[in-house]
């Protein structure tokens, strides 16, 4: 039975070490997620910045094309000057003339409106862009860590997988189960723990003097009568 005792501390010590891996892989692949979230809120600003840029150049030649549309209309209305016979006429066109001026010096205004956005969106995106080289330059090398730590990880988990199966092989099924439902019972705690003088270590209650007695013959089971979890000798 002392044997099989140890045995099952063996697995239990494996489940620990695998349990602590496993966390440790998890906030990994959870700071990778962090890291590559930067990232890609940078690389999102950049092409919500691009396309703003798109956008207002649009606007531009609109605005280029409307200008254009009214200094013919001004033209035409400079040679219809030269052929009106009336003075009411001849007011007439100087207004229409007057309008289309005042209506391309608003459209002129509104270009240069967005060639300042432009040029402000695209001081952004310099910036935008210098910060995520300054970003994505100081973490690749810590991305490549934390890939490689994690791949190391992976492997031992690997390996302490099969080291249990191992030993599981080893003890005895229903020593096995009754392990399993007292672990199952004791999330996320320990199903197999120690007693040193006389104390227990998985709840700190002192064990009554016959039952510690009796673990030192090691011919049978025995639980703690407080947390009910299996006990064994801790030697010195």
């Amino acid at each position: 039975m002392k044997e099989q005792i140890y045995m099952l501390v063996k697995i239990q010590g494996i489940e620990v070490q695998a349990k602590s891996i496993k966390s440790t892989l998890n906030d990994a692949s959870r700071k990778l997620e962090v890291i590559d979230a930067e990232l890609n809120e940078f690389e999102r600003t950049i092409e919500e910045q691009k396309s703003i840029i798109d956008k207002l150049k649009k606007k531009y030649r609109d605005y280029e094309s409307e200008i254009q549309i009214n200094l013919d209309r001004g033209k035409k209305t400079q040679v219809k000057l030269r052929s009106v016979k009336t003075n009411r006429e001849y007011q007439s066109l100087l207004k229409e003339i007057e309008e289309e001026k005042a209506k391309n010096s608003k459209i002129e205004d509104k270009m240069i409106e967005c060639l300042d956005r432009m040029d402000e969106t695209e001081k952004i995106i310099a910036m935008k862009k210098d910060e995520y080289l300054q970003l994505s330059g100081s973490i690749m090398s810590e991305k490549e860590i934390m890939k490689q730590e994690s791949e190391q990880g992976r492997i031992k988990l690997a390996k302490l997988d099969k080291d249990r199966e191992e030993i599981s092989c080893m003890i005895d099924p229903e020593l096995l189960k009754k392990y399993l439902t007292i672990k199952k019972q004791n999330q996320p705690g320990l199903a197999i723990v120690p007693v040193k003088d006389a104390l227990c270590y998985g709840c700190n209650v002192n064990l009554p003097p016959q039952l510690y007695n009796e673990l030192f013959l090691g011919n049978s089971l025995k639980f703690c009568p407080n947390c009910q979890r299996i006990i064994y000798l801790r030697e010195s």
